[in-house]
């Protein structure tokens, strides 16, 4: 799946630049300064227009997301990426959707500089999402358990027209409708001047003053200066809690992983001999087990959602208790890509991904609460092979493609 491509200019020295949808470390090559991504909610974009300068533009907003989809039905986890759009506001005169113009185009950052009138979405991200999950399961096989939205990349695209006898679509100057009434105008509709704008901040450690360090499209940065972890925020950066596990090995990466204490409503899930029961394990339940508390864990890096699937579930019921460290490893470190609040998304299907019998357990689904009541990020070592990481405490591996393949999910 192609990345949206954003055409912007650095802010330190206007210098043109190609941003990735995923970047959110931005380092100019001309002034060489550093800066972080920031937009209140999600980002806003616009395609470009050939449209004649006298023309009076306005831009009708298009709710976009991409991610995977996973449902539980009958036959086990059904799972899907999607990357599709939906008009943000009500009308028979636009298109329902962008199609594939957001990933053939390249989009511009929607700024108070830009002329036109932008129209105020009506339709709220949630109700959209409500439209899409409709669709999707129509074609699944019924019933739908439960469904998760994990990964998602939501924006808002907006899409330039202008009106004469009929409504023009200013990207390829044609008509996208018969002669509308007369009595519709654009600018009755509710909107305005655009009044959004896109932060950069330095990427200077709050802790030490010095450099943070993370991939283009990392949402949590580093500071080996000072062992530090750092994730932003509107305000700023925030210190994030994290962990490293130990190893002798050598040539290793560390792979991020959410260990997340959640409370469980609607099943007994509060310690180890409570996941071995839940899972029907073939363990005999011991003593002590009553005591070690249970605690989810999810990657903290977007992957193939069956992969996904796969690495939630093995480390989960693994529930790993080796010996942490505070210190960041002098090694390569994998970017963390999968937000905290996806990874609570996904804690329905990690459970319902081992829950034993399915059958009997799914429909229970609907009456369980996941309520998460802290978290961590850990850093767990891989060791590099030919084709593939291993980490053969946990015997947990992952093909090295599957990294690669996921720099655009």
């Amino acid at each position: 799946m192609p990345d949206i491509l954003i055409e912007h200019q650095c802010p330190q020295c206007g210098a043109p630049v190609v941003l990735k949808e995923t970047d959110r470390l931005f380092s100019c090559q001309f002034c060489r300064v550093n800066s972080y991504l920031l937009q209140d909610g999600f980002f806003r974009y616009m395609l470009p227009n050939a449209a004649p300068k006298t023309k009076d533009l306005v831009f009708f907003p298009y709710w976009r997301v991409k991610g995977m989809l996973f449902s539980c039905v009958d036959s086990g986890i059904e799972h899907k990426f999607i990357d599709v759009s939906h008009q943000a506001v009500e009308s028979r005169y636009f298109p329902n959707s962008l199609g594939l113009r957001s990933q053939a185009l390249k989009l511009n950052f929607v700024t108070p500089e830009i002329s036109g009138y932008f129209l105020k979405p009506t339709f709220s991200f949630k109700k959209v999402m409500d439209i899409f999950q409709h669709r999707f399961k129509k074609s699944l096989s019924s019933p739908v358990f439960q469904q998760s939205h994990v990964g998602d990349t939501v924006s808002l695209i907006y899409s330039p027209f202008y009106k004469e006898e009929k409504l023009y679509d200013a990207v390829l100057n044609k008509a996208v409708t018969t002669i509308p009434p007369d009595d519709f105008e654009t600018a009755s509709l509710p909107g305005g001047r655009p009044n959004w704008r896109t932060q950069f901040i330095p990427t200077l450690c709050p802790g030490c003053g010095w450099d943070l360090e993370g991939r283009r499209d990392a949402l949590v940065l580093n500071c080996k200066n000072c062992n530090s972890v750092w994730r932003p925020t509107k305000n700023g950066f925030k210190q994030l809690k994290f962990s490293i596990m130990q190893t002798k090995d050598e040539n290793v990466i560390y792979l991020p992983f959410w260990r997340i204490k959640a409370d469980v409503s609607g099943i007994t899930l509060n310690s180890y001999a409570d996941l071995v029961r839940v899972a029907n394990l073939p363990k005999a339940i011991q003593r002590n087990w009553e005591d070690k508390e249970f605690r989810f864990w999810s990657p903290a890096f977007k992957v193939r959602p069956r992969v996904f699937i796969r690495l939630g579930r093995s480390i989960t019921l693994s529930q790993p208790m080796e010996k942490m460290q505070r210190e960041l490893p002098d090694a390569r470190i994998h970017p963390v890509t999968l937000p905290m609040k996806d990874a609570v998304e996904s804690l329905t299907i990690n459970l319902a991904s081992f829950m034993k019998p399915q059958e009997d357990l799914f429909p229970l689904l609907k009456d369980i609460a996941i309520k998460p009541e802290s978290y961590i990020l850990v850093y767990i070592p891989f060791v590099e092979q030919h084709h593939e990481f291993i980490q053969p405490k946990l015997y947990l591996t992952l093909n090295k493609n599957q990294l690669s393949l996921a720099s655009n999910l």
